[in-house]
């Protein structure tokens, strides 16, 4: 069950609270597991007691779903805040689990990019949106669309790190060179800070060769990017979302919950380690 969370009751918010660690998840090959590990992975950093966000920057609206927002009664989304100004804080709803908040999505999301061709500083608007949360939760995740278009660098741009994911399958590594060239463009040209969080290895199957291969293959190329946690394949973790629910809620037992939680940890060791 979800709710707006109310412009006049914000956040408790600690004046010396250290500036939130957002991440992007972004791959514009699509079936890749991104939406599933933003709703999972942001789902596990709450059960650790980290507030989160999570934005859903994507026009099909999965991640909102999977997390019980209903859709037919979100009356100030992503998008609104995008092109018509909406204040982040109205777009707030909470979920099931405690500390994670969620930006839902709109399926008018589709035709966002050519609203904001027009618009001036239209690669900074998710950045400049983002600022006033900053300080109220410890992590804000952005789930990207499979695209490379101008949201997914509005979220390249306002992150400081991006996630990853990679299909443990045939054509792994197709199109990560480009995602990698707008990576390095947005670097170069709007957000010097950026930095790859890591390679996620998603789909895992221990039992077939091809997915051993590929672990093998992306482990040397990208070497200490690629985490160690790895998402193998899981049946509940599928199954979740239909529910409205992440993992841990739907079956804290199940594979899929256990290997997002071990992600969680390792993102939080890493980064307190960098603080």
């Amino acid at each position: 069950m979800t709710h707006r969370i109310s412009m006049h009751s914000p956040l408790t918010l600690n004046p010396f609270s250290i500036m939130s660690k957002i991440i992007a998840l972004a791959n514009q090959k699509g079936g890749v597991g991104k939406t599933t590990t933003s709703m999972n992975l942001a789902a596990s950093l709450a059960t650790l007691e980290k507030r989160v966000l999570l934005i859903d920057a994507d026009s099909q609206a999965n991640a909102s779903s999977g997390l019980g927002v209903d859709l037919s009664k979100v009356d100030c989304s992503i998008y609104e805040c995008l092109i018509n100004g909406a204040d982040a804080h109205q777009a707030i709803y909470t979920t099931d689990i405690d500390r994670l908040d969620i930006i839902p999505s709109n399926i008018n999301l589709v035709g966002a990019e050519v609203e904001m061709l027009n618009f001036e500083g239209r690669e900074f608007i998710l950045k400049n949106l983002l600022k006033p949360l900053s300080r109220e939760y410890d992590y804000i995740l952005i789930d990207c669309s499979p695209s490379l278009g101008l949201i997914t660098v509005n979220a390249l741009t306002a992150a400081n790190s991006v996630i990853i994911p990679v299909q443990c399958e045939y054509f792994a590594l197709e199109g990560i060179s480009k995602l990698l060239n707008t990576i390095k463009i947005v670097k170069k040209k709007l957000n010097p800070e950026l930095e790859i969080e890591g390679f996620l290895l998603t789909m895992y199957d221990k039992r077939l060769c091809l997915a051993n291969q590929i672990y093998d293959e992306v482990k040397r190329h990208f070497q200490e990017l690629v985490f160690k946690t790895v998402i193998q394949r899981n049946v509940k973790l599928s199954e979740a979302p239909s529910h409205g629910l992440p993992a841990i809620l739907y079956d804290a037992e199940s594979t899929g919950a256990k290997n997002h939680l071990l992600l969680a940890k390792e993102i939080i060791k890493k980064n307190e380690k960098r603080a």
